[in-house]
């Protein structure tokens, strides 16, 4: 595979993808070239195509439809009054699958943390505060990991809503500590949201 650059450069980048490491990234590639028509063509055009159509939504952090625009937040057939905060997309959709949670979605990209550089000039905290206000919002669920960076960025967001009329919770402590979102199952999803409580310091 010295040889052919093409390979070597493909297997760099699936190795990059989460939970692959070179081993599994060559047996992936070696499968897409054993069978060329039924994956790596439909898939090169699918990828050039969510490369050209799909982004993130600069005011809700969603993936949105670069053609027909953000469904989180111009969803107008129906009317929530609460909002769930979460870190990531795979968040959002862990908690979409558990079909706990009727409402809109606010997606942070990250938490604060001083360890990979992300800081909160980074996240979509800004255009939280303008949703709560411009949506009527009465309640902010915080629905972010157990980790020192998620209950940091749990802390600065209640402060950055402080001068709003506006109830914060937390889902209940079946979130163990450390634990992400996004790795929890069904079960204890639906019951930290049922039993979630008031935000304090």
């Amino acid at each position: 595979m010295h040889n052919l650059p093409e390979i070597e450069e493909l297997i760099k980048l699936i190795s990059k993808l989460p939970g692959l490491g070179p081993r599994s990234a060559k047996r992936i590639v070696l499968k897409m070239i054993n069978n060329r028509e039924e994956i790596i063509r439909p898939m090169a055009k699918n990828l050039a195509e969510v490369y050209k159509n799909i982004s993130r939504c600069k005011n809700c952090g969603s993936l949105k439809s670069n053609i027909n625009g953000c469904n989180n937040c111009e969803n107008n057939k129906k009317k929530f009054n609460k909002i769930c905060v979460v870190e990531n997309i795979a968040d959002q959709w862990s908690v979409e699958a558990s079909s706990v949670y009727q409402g809109y979605f606010h997606i942070l990209g990250g938490t604060i943390s001083s360890s990979n550089n992300q800081k909160k000039e980074d996240l979509l905290i800004g255009s939280l505060v303008e949703r709560v206000k411009k949506d009527n919002i009465e309640e902010v669920i915080l629905a972010l990991s157990s980790t020192v960076e998620g209950q940091t960025t749990a802390f600065y967001i209640q402060d950055s809503l402080e001068n709003i009329n506006v109830k914060i919770t937390k889902l209940a402590q079946g979130v163990s500590i450390g634990q992400m979102i996004e790795n929890l199952d069904d079960g204890t999803l639906i019951q930290a949201f049922k039993n979630r409580q008031s935000f304090k310091k």
